[in-house]
């Protein structure tokens, strides 16, 4: 029901300094004022306060309540927050007391789902927020952000506007084609148009890598034979003790993960074991999970002992059939280099690992700066609205090529202009709205 009033703890419920509770709904100012201890009836919006939540004339808490009138407020509803005390049992005390006055416990993300059926907001806005709150670098905040300030709704309503102005006119001409004072577009017209559009779609979806590697970060596998160093590079660059480094082969024997910020941006490593010949049962999984790690990863480091004469068998097989992916990391230069082959020499051990930074932040482009004129969409949803966008894209212009009759080829542009409606939440489903919600945390 959008016409109830719904409530839920806005802040986490633990031991802290404050806790807000926040209400939304027509009768959300006067539940509040049923058991606080001055009149809000009246008060102007964007207002805060001070006084007790109480009950049966018992002082519950000393409280600060800020009042927020729609529809200048964020549900464009009622809004009240009640500002009370932290710790667990207060806040809680205070939460079933607005309860009990008519207020119902709101499900996860629901304060934004209806800033969204309200108008307030738009759908790629909503998953901006969502973005914001997952959020785990600066620069996916910065990206989280770029959605809220309007700028991707911009972007896309433009779109949106080129491709409807091409329909109307094509409309325009099938039906009215005695009008003198409408455009007449022809097919080349039509053709060029799609083909600056279809440019423009493409240049987003490349882009999504990019948010993409901000949002979620990269992964990274730590790959060699026994004794190369790969625990050791591991804990050179998070520069503690993480993997456990011995001179015994076999030591690691599962693939250890760890997380390091790198020019900002997450970088998941994924340690690996040793990879030889074994007998163990257990170090032959580790060895299997080791070859898995290589295939998911979007970067491999393939530790070399820089001290031995050449390369084995399968160090040769791993350059030759990962050459996009793989980075030769020649380890121990320290204690001198024999091997004759290009690579980034290192000492782990004494933690002179700067090149090989640097030689990652190159390889896999992290020296990623956000424009305010560009783009960014990595949602699963937005990429694949965007792949169906520049699908019906092809089709209208393979139509164009074999000289289809117009009314056939406006068909598809229409179905490119829906695919961006529902892009931003114009057109939704229900199910849709229900799983995007549902990602949110109760006050949200």
């Amino acid at each position: 029901m959008i016409n109830d009033t719904i409530v839920a703890m806005a802040t986490p419920n633990m031991m802290s300094s404050i806790c807000v509770i926040r209400l939304s709904g027509d009768q959300a100012i006067n539940i509040v004022n049923e058991v606080f201890t001055k009149d809000l009836s009246r008060v102007e919006s964007h207002t805060i306060h001070y006084g007790y939540i109480k009950e049966n004339d018992e002082k519950i808490d000393e409280v600060l309540v800020s009042v927020f009138r729609g529809p200048r407020s964020f549900t464009v509803e009622d809004v009240v927050e009640v500002s009370c005390h932290g710790g667990v049992i207060v806040s809680r005390k205070i939460l079933n007391i607005l309860l009990t006055h008519g207020a119902r416990l709101a499900n996860p993300g629901e304060f934004t789902q209806r800033a969204y059926l309200n108008g307030r907001i738009d759908m790629l806005e909503v998953e901006a927020i969502n973005d914001l709150l997952q959020a785990n670098n600066e620069k996916a905040v910065e990206l989280a952000m770029s959605g809220l300030t309007r700028e991707t709704t911009s972007l896309i309503n433009q779109f949106k506007e080129s491709l409807l102005e091409v329909i109307a006119t094509i409309e325009v001409n099938i039906d009215y084609p005695e009008y003198d004072d409408v455009k007449v577009l022809s097919n080349q017209d039509v053709k060029d148009a799609l083909l600056k559009f279809k440019q423009e779609i493409e240049h987003i979806i490349r882009n999504s890598k990019t948010s993409n590697i901000i949002k979620h970060g990269v992964k990274v596998a730590i790959v060699g034979l026994p004794n190369a160093g790969k625990s050791s590079l591991l804990n050179a660059f998070l520069e503690k003790d993480k993997a456990i480094v011995t001179d015994i082969a076999g030591t690691t024997r599962d693939v250890l993960e760890a997380e390091y910020l790198l020019n900002g941006i997450n970088v998941i490593f994924l340690d690996t074991a040793g990879i030889r010949e074994t007998d163990d049962v257990v170090e032959a999984i580790g060895i299997e999970r080791a070859h898995s790690s290589i295939e998911e990863a979007d970067l491999v480091l393939l530790v070399v002992d820089a001290s031995k004469d050449k390369l084995d068998d399968f160090e040769e097989e791993l350059i030759n059939n990962n050459k996009d992916k793989v980075i030769i990391v020649l380890n121990k230069v320290d204690l001198g280099k024999n091997i004759s082959v290009d690579g980034i020499e290192i000492s782990a051990l004494n933690n002179d690992i700067s090149l090989l930074k640097n030689e990652m932040i190159d390889r896999l482009d992290l020296d990623i700066s956000l424009k305010s004129d560009s783009l960014f969409l990595s949602n699963q949803r937005h990429l694949s609205l965007l792949n169906k966008i520049n699908l019906s894209l092809d089709k209208a212009l393979e139509a164009i090529e074999m000289q289809i009759p117009s009314d056939l080829v406006v068909s598809d542009i229409e179905e490119a202009y829906e695919y961006l409606q529902e892009l931003l939440g114009n057109q939704y489903q229900d199910s849709l709205l229900d799983e995007m919600f549902s990602r949110f945390c109760l006050g949200k």
